[in-house]
């Protein structure tokens, strides 16, 4: 709107208004997404997730 009162370009209202909607929009898409993979996949883990229970082998049990 202050945009429009200033007396801008109709190009610049456009692209404001273009910016707010994607901006709008994406926000949206990001708060789906899990839902989304969720229904897709289910509650599967992570293939690359960090189990805390599993340790690293040390050098000395690598060697042997």
């Amino acid at each position: 709107m202050d945009l429009i009162a200033t007396n801008a370009s109709a190009s610049e209202v456009s692209d404001k208004i273009k910016d707010h909607l994607y901006a709008k929009s994406a926000g949206r898409l990001d708060a789906l997404k899990p839902s989304v993979a969720n229904s897709f996949f289910g509650d599967q883990a992570p293939e690359n997730a960090i189990v805390a229970d599993a340790e690293e082998p040390t050098e000395q049990e690598q060697e042997e």
